[in-house]
């Protein structure tokens, strides 16, 4: 088959191909309107009929930041419809006295309650009563809605209300329905509420979109989850909720395969592109997590642990009302895009700063496939330096430090406020914009060495023709350590992984094959939070020595048993990791000139393509290429690696 890894932007749609044993990647402008045409589009260029495609995809993310969801009710308990609002006592912004809690994705008349109750053991209080599901049926047809989340208290122990609530909306109205124990069947009703409520608001979206792309697809196509792995069509259109960190996981995952190949376990990956920048930190294998939030709304499936802030390549500067400079989130996006792309965009962005600077050479922009504009970028730039007072070099130079310092932010907070010393880690740079800012934001981080791999600008999706298939699964049980044992909880484990073996058969995997992990929540008593650890015999152990690592003290409090967790993991034979191939002729391709603090630089232009192992260049230079372009500031050295991957060197005494 003809691998394809397809990874939506929100600038560029980018496309890696396996075939004949060689790597061919391109971009096209994405379709905002309608991603899938973007993605079709570029499939079309792949001669053959055999495809296997593999895509990121950003479909649910933007129906949920953008609320442009389905129509959704939520079901639950009567006295209970209002968990999705009331939420946690928890506020973001302790001092601020405007503060307002998001917006819940269901409106108040669509959340309905019905009399019905479990304790916490799953036992019947109270049962559900026929009458009130036929009332149920008419007041979701008056409401008009597309989709329905169904969630009551403790399902996760017994769901019988549950199932026949939605075996009852399944046969009388044709609406998607997501039930909590499918989802989510773990305790904590808000977080479970929430992303239940997230999965129906999103899929029916995203079941629309996968439909049109299988109709044009000649081949098979899965999906890449948030936490890193695979998943078939059937789920995705179910449980879309899954796919919310779908492209983003994809740049972690190959900066993981790429750090085991060279032997670098401590990464920072950061993923500069068109609208946003995503960070995250591997210390030995990329970290997940379940305590997620996305526009400050509970998501509480496995995901890659990675902050993302909105800052990237189209990002527009701003100047707010007490004249300072701001740059995003806002985004030029791909429609109308930077001013340089002559397509109607009248507000300067980053891009339009670094081609202004003249780190990103115009002439060899998408390796010259794509023309635009530097000529164009002066008038809206003496806009903002008139607001400022300042010279048109002196603004450019402060919209690319305003976008590094929010950048800076970021990585911060996932290394130094979480206790890792970011200097004991390598920045892996990639994303179509990463390589103009690596260096001066690792040197403002006491980062000492910068990794950029092969193919840049479309290394998400690379990552995602890396992945594995992946099933997740997870069950609240509840249990005293000292009132179990290892059996006793290897026995709990059977029926998830009976689950497991029985959807990734039916999904068409071997059984041989499929790869099982056993994990614990575990915490001790009246913490509010769980570590996750590996179940072993040793797993109170475990957890301790994970406790004093994270938080340095131990208690005396009996150990709970939260959550099991099983990943099941589907291995499949992955492609060799691309390598850059070398062209004939000279890498150096001239001098051109750069603006970096309020100096012009002549500097040497190279082109990558034609670097070879071994190959060094010394700072100030600039390095161009199809995807991406890295500018090399002073006292930073180069070295091409074997496959081509170039290893950054800041000097010691350049560092702050």
């Amino acid at each position: 088959m003809i691998l394809v890894g397809v990874d939506t932007g929100g600038t560029f749609t980018d496309f890696v191909v396996f075939k004949d044993g060689r790597w061919q990647t391109f971009k096209i402008p994405s379709t905002p309107s309608d991603p899938s045409q973007a993605v079709l589009e570029g499939l079309k260029k792949i001669s053959g009929e055999d495809l296997l495609v593999l895509h990121g995809s950003t479909v649910a993310t933007n129906a949920l930041l953008e609320r442009k969801g389905a129509k959704t009710a939520f079901i639950t308990n009567e006295g209970f419809e209002d968990i999705i609002e009331i939420g946690r006592q928890a506020r973001d912004k302790l001092y601020d006295l405007h503060y307002r809690k998001p917006k819940p994705l269901v409106d108040r008349i669509a959340r309905l309650g019905l009399k019905c109750r479990l304790d916490h053991r799953g036992e019947v209080i109270e049962d559900l009563r026929e009458e009130d599901l036929k009332g149920l049926a008419e007041s979701l047809k008056n409401l008009g809605v597309e989709a329905v989340a169904v969630c009551f208290l403790h399902s996760y122990a017994n769901p019988i209300h549950e199932k026949k609530v939605g075996e009852f909306i399944r046969k009388n109205l044709s609406v998607h329905v997501s039930l909590s124990h499918e989802i989510l069947p773990e305790f904590r009703e808000y977080e479970r509420a929430s992303t239940t409520v997230i999965n129906a608001y999103v899929s029916p979206r995203m079941e629309t979109y996968l439909s049109k792309l299988e109709k044009g697809i000649k081949g098979k196509l899965y999906v890449m989850q948030s936490s890193g792995g695979l998943i078939d069509t059937n789920l995705v259109k179910k449980q879309a909720v899954r796919t919310v960190l779908s492209g983003p996981a994809g740049g972690v995952v190959a900066s993981y395969q790429l750090g085991k190949n060279l032997g670098i376990s401590k990464l920072i990956t950061f993923d500069m592109g068109g609208t946003s920048t995503d960070v995250s930190l591997i210390d030995g294998e990329p970290s997940l997590t379940t305590e997620f939030q996305i526009d400050r709304l509970p998501l509480k499936v496995p995901v890659i642990d990675i902050h993302t802030v909105g800052a990237g390549g189209g990002s527009i500067a701003w100047i707010d009302s007490g004249g300072i400079l701001r740059v995003g989130p806002q985004s030029a996006g791909s429609e109308p895009g930077p001013v340089c792309y002559n397509r109607g965009g009248k507000d300067v962005t980053v891009t339009d700063a670094n081609v202004f600077l003249g780190r990103l050479p115009a002439k060899y922009f998408l390796g010259g496939k794509a023309q635009i504009y530097p000529d164009l970028i002066e008038e809206p730039l003496r806009k903002l330096a008139e607001k400022l007072s300042s010279s048109l070099e002196d603004v450019a130079e402060a919209v690319v430090d305003v976008a590094n310092s929010n950048m800076e932010r970021a990585i911060r907070k996932i290394s130094v406020q979480r206790g890792y010393d970011p200097s004991e880690f390598t920045l892996v740079s990639f994303g179509g914009s990463g390589s103009l800012h690596a260096v001066e934001l690792a040197r403002s981080i006491g980062i000492g060495k910068i990794l950029i791999p092969p193919f840049p600008g479309l290394f998400s999706a690379v990552g995602i023709t890396m992945a594995q298939f992946v099933r997740d699964y997870s069950l609240t049980i509840m249990l005293k350590a000292h009132e179990t044992n290892y059996d006793h909880l290897l026995s709990l484990f059977e029926d998830l992984e009976k689950k497991a073996l029985q959807d990734l058969t039916e999904a068409g995997f071997e059984k041989e094959k499929v790869l099982l992990r056993r994990q614990l929540d575990l915490r001790y008593e009246g913490q509010s939070y769980e570590l996750t650890i590996d179940f072993s015999e040793d797993f109170s152990k475990a957890f301790e020595e994970k406790h004093k690592k994270l938080y340095h003290y131990t208690h005396d409090r009996p150990v709970e048993i939260v959550n099991l967790r099983l990943r099941a993991v589907a291995l499949r034979e992955t492609p060799p990791f691309p390598s850059v191939e070398t062209e004939g002729g000279k890498p150096y391709l001239g001098d051109t000139h750069v603006s970096y603090r309020g100096q012009k630089l002549k500097v040497p232009l190279f082109k990558r393509e034609r670097l070879k192992e071994g190959f060094k260049i010394e700072g100030p230079a600039v390095v161009v290429e199809y995807s991406s372009t890295l500018f090399l500031t002073p006292h930073a050295e180069a070295e091409v690696l074997e496959g081509g991957s170039i290893l950054v060197n800041l000097k010691a005494r350049d560092r702050t």
